[in-house]
This record gives C-alpha cells, sequence and structure tokens, in this order.
C-alpha cells in the first residue's frame, strides 16, 4: 500500500525513514514496517525483537546504550506518543563518522523512524511527557554485553535541550563513563564493539 521515503544523514549508515501516512477528518492510516518496501529501499535486516518503553515526564534521559559485540543491535525507531530528541553516536573506530554524533526530532506528528545500525550508542530525552518510545532490534538484548557512555560526555558537546543537571534519569546512566574514558579501555575495529 504505502512506500516510504528514506534520507541519508551526515552519519554513516544512519536513514530517517518516512512511511506513506494516509489523514482525513478520522484521522490517519499508515503502515509502520513492510519488509517489502524496506528491502525494496535497501534496508535489509531480520529484525527479531520489538520493544517499548513508556517515559511519563517531559525531561527524561535514557542513553547513550549499545550492545557490544556480537551482540550489537541495528535498530528502527519510532515514537507513537509524543516527542523525543533521540541522539546517536558512532562508536566504531575507523569509520567516517567515528566519534560524531546527530540529533533528530521523533514524534508522533512526524512519523519519522530512525534507522540506528550496529556500532552507535543510543539515548533519547524526552520533549513532553506520556512518550511511548518503540523500538525493533535485529538482535537480543545480551546483559553481558550491555555498554553506555554518559549522556553528559563533554567532548561530545551533545546539545540537549534541557538543564542536564535537572534530567530525570537511571542511576545506571547517571554513572557511565564519558567517551574519552571508554574509549581509553575500550580499543574498537571498524564495525565492531
Amino acid at each position: 500500500m504505502g512506500k516510504i521515503k528514506v534520507t541519508e544523514t551526515s552519519l554513516v549508515d544512519v536513514k530517517i525513514i518516512e512511511p506513506a501516512v494516509f489523514g482525513d477528518h478520522r484521522g490517519f492510516f499508515l503502515e509502520s514496517y513492510s519488509d517489502e518496501d524496506f528491502k525494496a529501499a535497501g534496508i535489509d535486516f531480520e529484525f527479531i525483537q520489538d520493544n517499548h518503553s513508556l517515559s511519563a515526564e517531559a525531561g527524561v534521559v535514557r542513553g547513550l546504550h549499545f550492545q557490544k559485540g556480537q551482540a550489537a543491535q541495528t535498530k528502527l525507531i519510532r515514537v507513537v506518543t509524543g516527542a523525543v530528541l533521540d541522539v546517536i553516536v558512532d562508536m566504531r573506530k575507523g569509520s567516517p563518522s567515528y566519534g560524531k554524533h546527530e540529533g533528530f526530532i521523533l514524534s508522533e506528528f512526524n512519523h519519522r523512524q530512525l534507522l540506528v545500525p550496529k556500532g552507535y550508542a543510543h539515548g533519547f530525552v524526552t520533549l513532553t511527557p506520556n512518550v511511548n518510545f518503540l523500538y525493533k532490534c535485529d538482535n537480543p538484548y545480551n546483559a553481558e554485553a550491555d555498554g553506555g557512555i554518559s549522556f553528559k560526555s563533554p567532548e561530545l558537546n551533545i546539545k540537549w535541550p534541557i538543564d542536564l543537571e535537572q534530567a530525570i534519569t537511571s542511576e545506571k546512566d547517571a554513572k557511565q563513563p564519558t567517551f574519552t574514558e571508554f574509549e581509553a579501555e575500550n580499543p574498537f575495529i571498524y564495525g565492531e564493539i
């Protein structure tokens, strides 16, 4: 039924996907995922797990997270209620965009999806209350391969739209190492973390 629009970003292998939205006075309809349409657009991943998080308040920060080694995950992200600034950081040494980040507004209104390849740290801040955040993964979660860097990493200079001292976050995320600290302890090769 619908086709998708795929836009490349400044980061290697990261894409914005916009589905066709059919709306009228009753609301709208869209295909949030079509294997056929995605493959036709050159996006060919076998997604095996769907995850859903709810953030009740504006100013919630989750991340920056990733899975290491063979457990690394490609994610297809979307927001079904509310809005977020979604931020990703290329963690793949040797990549042309290594250590660089980009932020994307994902919301219930723009219907955009973000394709985050393996090797990227990922996180977001809620811009509204009651954010329902969904994402597909091509690998299951593995607690032993869990990794993360601080969303406050000064060397990344991420322009979060909130006062980071007021961020609502988990104890785990508040204690993550900075990008530089993590980099010093974890030598990577391109494409692997």
